[in-house]
């Protein structure tokens, strides 16, 4: 038997576990383990410091490097993340309905959680933090995978966590970290059908396409953001800089950064000369067509894959449009379903775009930025949903759940 068959296992016996674990005691547990981030913060910059320098020598820098590393104020924000979820309302056994039938059977649906959730996942330690405080608080044991760059913090991190949890009286396994990098480890991870009950990858295109196209474990896509601003023709061209700037460089390593900008052509020779020299005052690399590049010094020419790459990274591909329609057409082409952005003082451009744009997030006047299940009033997330079926959005507590029928009866019998 395999270790992550072995794994599994032991993952599937403590969710049975997990289940039925009383609200307090998973709430014990979260501000437990938050209370351990704080106390082994020492070793846990230890060992990010490991992986940050291991990935520097590999050649890996900017934006990734930010993902990957680790400061006391992202631990923090890491147990205050723990402390947050304890303090939501639990979703397992909500009941969502109930009724009594013509025939005297009382049927209701009770929400009760997955099972066994898989996260295969890159360089952000952070995300075994959030899915394992969300797992738990959902009632669901977790197996993680994060990649090779991160494997020091993320072991550490889910030591500390195990190690509260057996003071706890529960199960070491309901979280669990896979410390075999290698892809076929992956591979056979996607294969646990009847041990994972859903796996969810959160990463780059990469990663996420590859578990999509080879899992047979049911998945739920998220992530992947070529997010678009568009800047219509009667935008408030401040308010426009302020939302670009913002949801190009604030974080750009992160999936609801802004990867596009569409700008109007009756407003571009105004406010695509200013945007330009902000954004490469941020250190911004722009590719555009051939009226960005005549309207923006050092822009370099974009090409098709431009359209439809999401960066990461201090690079932004911009585009002057005719109108309103060719925005919208640009960007249901060239979307990943993430989030998009519309800055306009006019109501019906802002309705159509609200209506037409096919995205988990669709914003009027107001940085993509915010698409964030703690910016949204949710708490932690364990990624952004670009899918239909089952969620949407930011993944909190209840998109960790399903659901199930319970029926009261006295002896009824179907004729």
């Amino acid at each position: 038997m395999s270790e992550l068959l072995e794994m599994a296992k032991m993952a599937k016996e403590s969710s049975v576990l997990l289940s039925t674990l009383p609200t307090p005691m998973k709430n014990k547990v979260l501000y437990k383990s938050a209370e351990a981030l704080l106390e082994g913060m020492d070793k846990i910059l230890q060992a990010n410091q490991k992986d940050v320098e291991a990935a520097k020598a590999a050649g890996i820098k900017g934006a990734f490097i930010d993902r990957l590393t680790l400061t006391n104020d992202r631990i923090v924000s890491m147990a205050d993340g723990l402390k947050q979820v304890a303090s939501f309302n639990d979703p397992v056994g909500e009941v969502i309905f109930m009724k009594t039938l013509d025939n005297g059977l009382i049927i209701g649906q009770k929400r009760v959680p997955m099972g066994v959730i898989g996260i295969i996942f890159e360089a952000r330690p952070n995300v075994t933090a959030d899915a394992f405080g969300l797992c738990l608080k959902s009632g669901n044991a977790v197996i993680l995978r994060g990649g090779k760059e991160a494997i020091t913090s993320n072991k550490m991190i889910v030591e500390l966590f195990q190690q509260t949890l057996e003071k706890e009286g529960l199960p070491k396994e309901c979280v669990q970290i896979v410390k075999d990098t290698n892809r076929e480890t992956a591979n056979e991870m996607m294969r646990l059908n009847g041990y994972l009950d859903v796996l969810i990858p959160r990463g780059g295109a990469g990663l996420i396409q590859n578990v999509v196209q080879n899992s047979t474990v049911p998945v739920i896509q998220t992530g992947i953001g070529n997010c678009h601003v568009y800047v219509d023709e009667s935008a408030d061209l401040q308010k426009a800089a302020r939302i670009v700037i913002n949801a190009k460089t604030q974080r750009p390593g992160v999936c609801n950064a802004c990867e596009s900008l569409l700008v109007h052509k009756n407003i571009a020779k105004e406010f695509m000369p200013e945007i330009g020299k902000a954004l490469q005052a941020k250190n911004v690399e722009i590719r555009g067509d051939k009226a960005t590049m005549d309207l923006v010094d050092g822009a370099i020419a974009a090409t098709e894959q431009d359209w439809a790459t999401e960066y990461e990274d201090y690079i932004i591909s911009a585009k002057i449009v005719e109108n309103i329609d060719e925005a919208i057409a640009h960007i249901r082409k060239y979307t990943t379903g993430h989030s998009e952005a519309i800055v306009t003082e006019n109501y019906t451009n802002a309705q159509r775009f609200l209506n037409e744009i096919d995205a988990a997030a669709v914003y009027v006047n107001a940085s993509t930025r915010f698409t964030d299940g703690g910016q949204f009033g949710f708490g932690a997330e364990i990624g952004i949903s670009t899918q239909k079926l089952h969620a949407r959005g930011p993944m909190g507590l209840k998109e960790l759940t399903t659901t199930k029928y319970i029926i009261y009866g006295d002896g009824q019998i179907r004729e």
